[in-house]
C-alpha cells in the first residue's frame, strides 16, 4: 500500500514538472504617433470672437508581441504618449490667442483627446489661409523591459518628446468697415446734434441690401436716436455718405466720447450677417452757457427803476428762442421777472429791461440775484442753462438840499393863495 502511494506522488510531480511556465505578455518596439486636426468650424472673420477645438490622436502601433518566460509584464505601453501636454500659438497668423498650454494626462494607443482654445481674431485680419502651431510635449516607454528578467526591481526607461504640429485656418471675406471721416454739428451736453459719417468698404465682400448701424459704444454719453441708414449695395471699395441724429447726456462732460458702427449685409451665401465694429471718437462742447456782460444794475431807495441787463452767449450753439428770467429776493421785488431775448448766436448778447423796486428801508449794498435763460437748441428741443448770478445795486435816496425845499414850500404856498385869491375873485363878481 505504502509502494502505490509513493509511486502516486512521484507520478503527480513529473506532471507539475513538465507543465510548461506561465509567462508575462511583452510588446517590443513601437512609439506613440500623435496627429492633430480642428474640428469643426476653421473659418473665421476679422474681428470674431473664436473657440478653436483640437482633436489629437494617438495611432502608434506595436512592432512586435510575445510572451517571455519569467519576465516581468510592462507597466506601460510604449504607444502610450504620457504626459501630454499642448499648446497652441498664432504663428504669423492674426489672431490673439487666450488659453495658456494644457495638461491633457495619457492617450493611450488607439485613442484620442479634445482640447478646446479661446481666440480673436484681429479686426485688421485679411482674406487667406493661415497656419497655427500647435506644441505637443509628452514622454513614452522607449526600454519596455524586454532585457530585464523576473525582479524585484524595475527599471523603466522615458523618452521625451517635443513635437509641433501645423493647424490651418482661413479668414473668410466680409464687408469691413473704415470711417474716414465724422463731421458733428450742435453736440452739446443735454442737447440733440447730428453725426455725419463718411464710410468706405475695405473689406473682400460685396454687401447686398446693406445697412449702416450708429451704436451706443459702452455707457458712452453719445446716443444715438436714429442709428440705422439702408445703403442697399455695399460693394469692395465702395464709400457712402451717412447722416445720424444723437443725443448727449446731461451729465456729459466737454470730451470726447466713442460710438461704434457697424454694417449689417447679406453675403455671398445669401446670409444675413453683421460686420465688425469700427470705433471713433466725436468731440462733445460743454453745455450752453450765458453770462451778464452789463455793469451792475441800479435802483434808488423807495423807487421803482427800469434797469438793463445784457446776456452774452458763451456756447458754440445758437440759443433760439432765449427768454431771460430773473429771480428777485428781499429787499427787490418786479412785477414781470422774464425778457424776451431771440436768437442769441455764439459770442452774440442780448439785451433784457426789467422794472426793479426797492423798497424805502432798502440797505444799501450789492444784491446777486440768480437769473437764468430758457432757449431752444438747433432741433427745437426747449433747454434751460444753468443758475448765474446778476447783481443789483441799490444806493440811497439823495438829500434834498434846503433851497430846493424853501422853494418847494413857496411854491405850495403860491398855490394856494392862488387858490384862495380865485375863489374870492368869483364869490365877489357873483355879487
Amino acid at each position: 500500500m505504502k509502494y502505490h502511494n509513493t509511486l502516486a506522488l512521484l507520478i503527480l510531480a513529473a506532471v507539475f514538472c513538465c507543465m510548461p511556465a506561465l509567462g508575462a505578455v511583452k510588446y517590443v518596439g513601437g512609439s506613440p504617433e500623435i496627429t492633430a486636426y480642428i474640428s469643426g468650424v476653421n473659418e473665421f472673420s476679422p474681428g470674431q470672437d473664436a473657440t478653436i477645438t483640437v482633436i489629437l490622436q494617438n495611432g502608434g502601433t506595436n512592432t512586435m508581441k510575445f510572451t517571455d518566460k519569467g519576465t516581468l509584464a510592462s507597466v506601460d505601453l510604449a504607444t502610450t504618449a504620457k504626459l501630454v501636454t499642448v499648446g497652441l500659438s498664432s504663428g504669423t497668423a492674426p489672431i490673439v490667442i487666450k488659453t495658456d498650454p494644457q495638461s491633457l494626462g495619457d492617450i493611450k494607443s488607439p485613442g484620442q483627446t479634445a482640447a478646446t482654445f479661446t481666440a480673436k481674431i484681429t479686426s485688421d485680419a485679411t482674406l487667406g489661409e493661415y497656419t497655427l502651431p500647435l506644441t505637443v510635449q509628452y514622454k513614452y516607454l522607449t526600454n519596455n523591459l524586454a532585457d530585464q528578467l523576473t525582479s524585484d526591481t524595475i527599471q523603466s526607461q522615458y523618452t521625451p518628446v517635443n513635437v509641433t504640429i501645423p493647424l490651418t485656418i482661413k479668414i473668410k471675406p466680409e464687408v469691413k468697415i473704415d470711417v474716414l471721416d465724422a463731421v458733428v454739428s450742435n453736440l452739446v451736453v443735454g442737447t440733440e446734434g447730428y453725426v455725419n459719417l463718411t464710410i468706405k468698404n475695405i473689406g473682400y465682400e460685396d454687401g447686398k441690401q446693406a445697412t449702416v448701424k450708429l451704436l451706443q459704444s459702452g455707457s458712452s454719453a453719445v446716443i444715438p436716436t436714429d442709428n440705422n441708414v439702408y445703403i442697399g449695395d455695399f460693394p469692395r471699395n465702395g464709400v457712402v455718405t451717412c447722416l445720424y441724429k444723437v443725443a448727449i447726456s446731461a451729465d456729459a462732460q466737454a470730451q470726447t466720447y466713442p460710438i461704434d458702427v457697424a454694417v449689417t449685409y447679406t453675403n455671398a451665401e445669401g446670409d444675413t450677417v453683421t460686420s465688425a465694429t469700427d470705433t471713433i471718437g466725436v468731440p462733445v462742447e460743454a453745455k450752453l452757457s450765458f453770462t451778464i456782460t452789463s455793469p451792475p444794475a441800479v435802483v434808488t431807495q423807495g423807487e421803482t427803476s427800469v434797469v438793463v441787463m445784457e446776456y452774452q452767449n458763451m456756447g458754440i450753439i445758437t440759443a433760439h428762442n432765449a427768454q431771460a428770467r430773473l429771480s428777485m429776493v428781499d429787499p427787490l421785488s418786479s412785477s414781470d421777472t422774464t425778457a424776451y431775448l431771440g436768437d442769441i448766436p455764439p459770442g452774440g448778447k442780448a439785451t433784457a429791461r426789467y422794472a426793479i423796486s426797492a423798497a424805502s428801508g432798502a440797505a444799501p449794498a450789492t444784491y446777486a440775484l440768480d437769473t437764468e435763460v430758457r432757449y431752444r437748441d438747433a432741433l427745437d428741443n426747449s433747454q434751460i442753462s444753468d443758475t448765474f448770478k446778476a447783481d443789483v445795486q441799490v444806493v440811497p435816496r439823495p438829500a434834498t438840499p434846503a433851497l430846493v425845499q424853501l422853494l418847494e414850500i413857496v411854491a405850495v404856498v403860491a398855490v394856494i393863495l392862488a387858490a384862495v385869491g380865485y375863489y374870492v375873485f368869483v364869490v365877489r363878481k357873483k355879487k
